[in-house]
């Protein structure tokens, strides 16, 4: 029976069947090594823009700033909705997106992160509540049950 040869993991497989493929193809090994292989790709591809930017930067075939007016320098309009004599990022300015006022970010695992479609942030001030009370702290007890005495 053929064996199986896998280009990502440069490995043989014990023999060529659907079911020895896909056992392989689902391990986390191969998976690794699928991430790895197209990551290394991706790297490769952004420096050759890269080195083909710089080399015609060198060659002159590049302006110095494609966005520059003649004369003028670059043309940045200024922010849509502002209010009045506030800037963006100053205390107590609303954050600005395309649309206007941004809602408020939420807190990920990794730092900020947008509001989703959907979902509204949680209320400040208050705290998830569960079957064991807040937190997962179980309240005192108000009347505690009798003890039986032996």
């Amino acid at each position: 029976m053929p064996k199986y040869y896998c280009d990502y993991c440069d490995t043989y497989l014990t023999h060529d069947s659907p079911s020895v493929r896909k056992t392989h193809c689902t391990g986390r090994k191969h998976k690794d090594n699928v991430k790895f292989y197209y990551q290394k790709w991706m790297e490769e591809q952004a420096q050759h823009l890269i080195d083909a930017t710089t080399a015609a930067f060198k060659a002159g075939k590049i302006a110095n700033n494609p966005f520059a007016q003649p004369g003028k320098g670059v043309a940045i309009p200024p922010p849509a909705q502002l209010t009045m004599g506030q800037r963006p990022g100053a205390p107590g300015a609303p954050a600005m997106g395309p649309g206007g006022p941004m809602p408020p970010m939420m807190m990920g695992p990794h730092g900020p992160m947008p509001p989703m479609m959907g979902m509204r942030p949680p209320m400040m001030g208050m705290m998830p509540m569960g079957p064991m009370g807040p937190m997962g702290v179980r309240p005192p007890m108000v009347n505690p049950p009798p003890q039986m005495k032996s």
